[in-house]
């Protein structure tokens, strides 16, 4: 017998799936921290060059004398509330003393390499430890860009390491990284010591939502995976609101850091409590102890396995495969992959990149964030039930649409609305930020129905890896407003999401819709996908096409990597 028909004696979500599925979404909370806490840790404050020879100078003016001596050294320019003081450069004064500067002939402006900042939002920041400014401001960048990379190169071990080992022995694995490297990472001293922690959290990250998604999904039968896959998410969010109530009381970030970290110590005791995949034993043979589990759930669900039910051989039955390069056989197998590959990259881009940019805004960076997430919250929510209503196509597209046009339109407001009215800009990101977040969930539940089910695994996996070509370039755009400054720089950012948004969108018109069409299973029902005719499988019409979705999305969760993260 099939595997899957256990859950319909067992219980297809039973109370003791719901127990260990808890377990493995709470651990994802801590996931969702690290991998954006560098929002918080790596902020930058406001600041300006240090006077020379001053050395008890502040960003806070002190007094009269310390006022005539930030305006003799600090140049003055036009910022987004006015003039304020530049930040890189001072005036090279003949005689450098103190109190008795020089004004003979032109002055010239000095880069520096020595700065003061302003305490009044961050105690100590990471930027401001470590000198990422100014000629140094691309580092900062790269802190969330070894965390991705990270994520990018756990992504392709995880998956073979978890099929070797199981998923709970990488889960537990991972969940001891993220404590120890993230814990130490709040003690280093240099950047390149905080860059390779980043890098290991990456890959420890990714490994607790991998292992942690995969055996959730190999613990439920098929007609709740979309729901475990979406709740997990919604788990995911949550993290991200505990990330901004933490840091919005803890201002110091080598606390932060910690304060982050350290409640990974609560997971430890999961070797007791999280089983291992039945499905990944009965693969490995490990016959007895899938059994074991088995049974256990089925006490803890009262109910009564039929005798001698454990005896037959339970099978697991596996989703056929094929070459991937047949994905790109026939011309419109190609271009819909190409669109489709496009959307993930764009989807990904825009997601992270809008995260992280929710501290450019204008307002408070804390509370930006957490509306940011908010949105994030509500995305879901509405996919939903607007998935099965609207459809794949319409709703894909009318995200990636919403998102570009709401991010384009910043250009404008930024430019062109007075200061107190500036909080327009931050409503358009964050309708950019619920666009594309729903875009970015919908295109893994749409790029499985377009794909035959011999390509499924692959074809999704290949997005997938888009996916994180495009987050790796995120902090990078992101930053382009610190590097271009004034009102340009705060809006081009979100002009480029927005024109990148828009393209995808428009590209993504050309896929056929899926809603309430049968799943394709060859090439040739791949191909003929969109087609004004209804296919049928032996006289009859295959209702069961939604069932078909979900498993094959649950068959090829490793291959998928971290799928919406």
């Amino acid at each position: 017998m099939d595997f899957d028909e256990v859950f319909e004696l067992l219980g297809e979500f039973g109370p003791y799936q719901k127990r260990i599925y808890f377990f493995l979404c709470v651990q994802v909370i801590a996931c969702a921290c690290q991998t954006f806490s560098v929002i918080f840790t790596g902020a930058i404050p406001h600041f300006r060059c240090s006077i020379p020879g001053l050395d008890n100078d502040t960003y806070e003016i002190q007094d009269e004398n310390h006022q005539e001596l930030v305006d003799a050294y600090i140049p003055v320019k036009l910022g987004k509330l006015g003039e304020e003081y530049q930040s890189c450069s001072l005036y090279n004064h003949y005689n450098t003393s103190v109190g008795n500067w020089s004004t003979v002939g032109n002055l010239t402006q000095d880069a520096c390499y020595d700065w003061v900042y302003d305490k009044s939002i961050f105690r100590t920041t990471v930027t401001e430890e470590m000198g990422l400014v100014c000629n140094n401001i691309v580092k900062r960048s790269h802190l969330p860009m070894f965390y991705i990379l990270g994520s990018l190169f756990g992504s392709f071990g995880i998956g073979t390491l978890s099929d070797w080992f199981g998923r709970k022995t990488l889960l537990y694995i991972t969940i001891i990284g993220q404590l120890v490297v993230g814990t130490a990472s709040a003690w280093v001293t240099n950047f390149t010591a905080l860059a390779l922690c980043r890098f290991m959290l990456g890959i420890s990250g990714v490994g607790c939502f991998l292992a942690g998604f995969s055996l959730g999904m190999e613990l439920v039968a098929p007609s709740k995976r979309v729901w475990t896959g979406i709740i997990i998410e919604v788990f995911y969010t949550f993290g991200e609101m505990l990330l901004a109530g933490v840091a919005y009381f803890v201002r110091d970030w080598r606390y932060l850091q910690m304060a982050i970290s350290l409640p990974a110590i609560l997971f430890l005791p999961y070797w007791w409590i999280i089983p291992e995949s039945p499905r990944w034993l009965l693969t490995k043979g490990r016959r007895k102890q899938a059994y074991a589990v088995i049974q256990k759930a089925a006490v803890v669900n009262k109910v009564r396995l039929p005798p001698g039910l454990l005896d037959r051989q339970v099978q697991v039955k596996e989703a056929p495969k094929s070459k991937i390069w047949l994905l790109f056989s026939r011309k419109i197998l190609l271009v819909r992959s190409v669109v489709l590959f496009f959307n993930w990259c764009v989807c990904s881009l825009v997601y992270y990149g809008l995260t992280l940019n929710s501290g450019y805004l204008y307002g408070d960076l804390h509370l930006n964030f957490f509306l940011s997430v908010l949105t994030e919250f509500i995305s879901y929510c509405l996919c939903i039930p607007l998935l099965d209503r609207l459809g794949r196509r319409t709703l894909h597209c009318s995200a990636m649409l919403t998102s570009g046009l709401a991010c384009c339109s910043t250009i404008l407001t930024v430019l062109y609305l007075p200061e107190d009215r500036q909080w327009v800009t931050t409503i358009l990101a964050m309708v950019g930020k619920l666009g594309a977040s729903a875009a970015f969930a919908v295109v893994f539940i749409y790029s499985s129905e377009i794909f035959p089910t011999i390509l499924r695994s692959g074809g999704v996996g290949i997005g997938s890896m888009f996916a994180r070509i495009g987050a790796l370039a995120a902090p990078y755009i992101a930053d382009l407003g610190v590097l271009i400054g004034g009102n340009l720089g705060l809006g081009l950012p979100l002009l480029v999401f927005g024109l990148g948004s828009v393209a995808a969108g428009a590209a993504a018109l050309t896929l056929p819709e899926t809603l309430n069409r049968p799943l394709p299973e060859t090439i040739e029902d791949a191909v003929n996908l969109g087609r004004k005719f209804s296919s049928e499988r032996n006289g009859t019409y295959d209702v069961h096409f939604m069932e078909l979705t979900v498993l094959d999305i649950g068959t090829s969760v490793e291959d998928t990597e971290e799928d919406l993260h």
